[in-house]
């Protein structure tokens, strides 16, 4: 039952958690009691921003999120010091703005992604050296500060115009304000900053319902931040979920355990609610695991993961009961923001090959390889696609190239070889075996290549107009002849966000093109881009895989139909429905 927690990257969750609980538990104290709640989320938040730049300009994350948490810390205190009790409304105000300009940044300087949202979320599966030793760094700092000005925070608490007799209480609020922001930011590691309040400001909160005595009160919440660490990274293991968001839920569920209890003891006449809260409570904690990754093969196969529906999709075609596929990504997620799962280290680390798309789609991939104590050799299938199509130079996926090189089923064939070799070299005794199903595999993309280009010959040149949900279709229409005029975000990750600006230019191309649809994909949010067909008169009545396969069952279930199906919609939209694509054969 216990066994996982001798796993490396569960150990350092675990000294993360343990050594973050000091300084987690004793600020939390301090928010509380001086109302700072609001403040803490907000600066955990408003790091936003600095996170960003950091992404885009290629400096430390928490080098980054700190700057702009203690740029918010300042600013809200010295607005503080000049309208005294509007504290909440002058932090809602920077909140605002630090929010406004980490969109802006986001969306149309940097495009930034998944990296973002990997520290905006958070991920204890990934933990190194320096961000616990940073997670000491502020705790030390907290001990220190509430040995040294905790009399002067208590006093301010309770009786300000006595405080402030000295002068010093703007500096030693704004020192608090300053360790508040340190602390939110060491969280980032380990729940994210958008999740930050559960382990900064709801322990405190819950300890406070049990104590009255404030150095009883420190260390009761030290320990209950610790405690609720340890058992949402040992349930996130056990359940195959994201350990911020685990842990965020055990914290509320302690939370409402409590408060409840307290109902219980008081009142008798609300015992039986308070009793099916808890009981909910109870249950909902026990459901908090996720989908997680899924496996394929026999026991005696070599043990493989790959990242994308794609990956996986290819090399259970090439190796068949012979591998024992691991696939991270399942249907119609996307992998521009994916967290990855306990689940997902652990397979990696007993894994023999690792197969990455590349070209940083699935750059999570390096830590999750990094940190799994494993050793496997990892094939970067997109890093000798052969004819690239240039992309952004700048961004979070940092590449030179378009990532999505699967929409050219020439570039499969030659990952194809990749994975046969891969495959041959992990077990020699079938290599020929493996060569040969690679054989049979370029047989069929020759038949889809062909096929595609038949059904796209149909339809005249000046109606190939196509127009997606993000940038994801280069390497199809370079192949096909196919004229990309825009997509609704101007970008290859669909964590970009698109500017008004863009939008309306964007509509104003489409009308003066005569661009008949524009196609939604499978895994991204398709009202925007139903909105754009609405206001400028087509259709968008067609979906398109683009970052992933469909489910079983679906038309896009396999690569291959996928690609039929996303040809088969083009040239129904592009037609108006008059002409479809089939393919015999595959």
């Amino acid at each position: 039952m216990f066994d996982d927690l001798a796993l490396p990257f569960v150990q350092r969750g675990l000294i993360e958690v343990s050594v973050l609980a000091v300084g987690a538990g004793l600020i939390g104290t301090w928010i509380v009691l001086r109302g700072l709640s609001f403040y803490a989320h907000a600066v955990g938040t408003a790091a936003f921003p600095g996170l960003v730049l950091a992404d885009g300009l290629g400096f430390s994350a928490v080098l980054g999120a700190f700057g702009a948490a203690a740029l918010v810390a300042t600013l809200v205190a010295w607005l503080a010091r000049r309208e005294r009790d509007r504290e909440d409304a002058l932090t809602a105000l920077v909140l605002v703005a630090a929010l406004a300009i980490g969109i802006v940044l986001a969306s149309d300087v940097f495009h930034s992604g998944a990296n973002v949202d990997t520290l905006l979320f958070g991920s204890l599966l990934t933990i190194d050296g320096r961000d616990i030793a940073f997670a000491a760094v502020s705790s030390v700092a907290v001990l220190m500060a509430t040995l040294i000005l905790g009399p002067r925070w208590l006093a301010t608490g309770f009786e300000r115009s006595l405080a402030e007799a000295d002068g010093n209480a703007g500096r030693t609020d704004a020192a608090l304000l300053l360790l508040v922001a340190l602390v939110a930011v060491a969280a980032l590691a380990a729940v994210g900053a958008l999740l930050a309040t559960a382990m900064l400001v709801v322990p405190a909160a819950t300890t406070r319902l049990l104590v009255t005595r404030l150095r009883t009160w420190q260390v009761a919440t030290v320990a209950l931040v610790a405690a609720e660490g340890l058992a949402g990274m040992w349930l996130a293991v056990r359940t195959n979920a994201p350990p911020g968001a685990t842990i965020a839920v055990l914290s509320g569920s302690v939370f409402a355990v409590v408060i409840f209890g307290r109902s219980i003891l008081q009142h008798r006449a609300v015992r039986p609610v308070a009793l099916a809260v808890v009981a909910l409570a109870l249950v909902g904690l026990a459901g908090c695991g996720g989908s997680g990754s899924s496996s394929s093969g026999s026991g005696d196969a070599i043990p493989v993961v790959a990242t994308t529906t794609q990956l996986a999709d290819l090399v259970r075609n090439l190796g068949h009961t012979g591998v024992n596929v691991t696939q991270i990504l399942q249907p119609n997620t996307d992998p521009h923001d994916y967290e990855p799962r306990p689940d997902d280290v652990k397979n990696t680390a007993g894994a023999k090959i690792v197969f990455t798309s590349g070209d940083n789609l699935d750059k999570w991939m390096g830590d999750v390889v990094s940190q799994s104590g494993g050793d496997p050799r990892v094939v970067d299938l997109g890093a000798t696609v052969p004819g690239k199509v240039p992309g952004e130079t700048s961004g979070p996926e940092a590449s030179t190239y378009d990532p999505h090189w699967w929409h050219d089923p020439t570039n499969v064939e030659e990952a194809a070889g990749q994975v046969a070799a891969a495959l041959g070299r992990a077990d020699p005794a079938h290599s020929e075996t493996f060569v040969s199903n690679a054989a049979e595999y370029v047989a069929k993309l020759k038949t889809l290549d062909t096929g595609i280009k038949a059904c796209f010959a149909k339809v005249p040149a000046a109606q190939r107009k196509l127009v997606t949900d993000h940038d994801a279709f280069n390497y199809f229409a370079q192949r096909y002849g196919i004229d990309v005029i825009g997509a609704v975000i101007p970008s290859q990750t669909t964590q970009a966000q698109p500017s008004a600006k863009a939008l309306v230019a964007l509509a104003k191309t489409i009308k003066a093109e005569g661009v008949r649809a524009v196609f939604p994909e499978s895994s991204v949010n398709s009202k925007l881009a139903k909105a754009i067909a609405t206001q400028t008169g087509a259709t968008a009545d067609h979906t398109l895989y683009g970052d992933t396969l469909g489910p079983k069952g679906s038309a896009g279930a396999t690569y291959l139909t996928m690609e039929q199906a996303n040809a088969d919609s083009m040239v129904r939209g592009f037609t108006q429905g008059k002409l479809g694509c089939t393919i015999p054969g595959l």
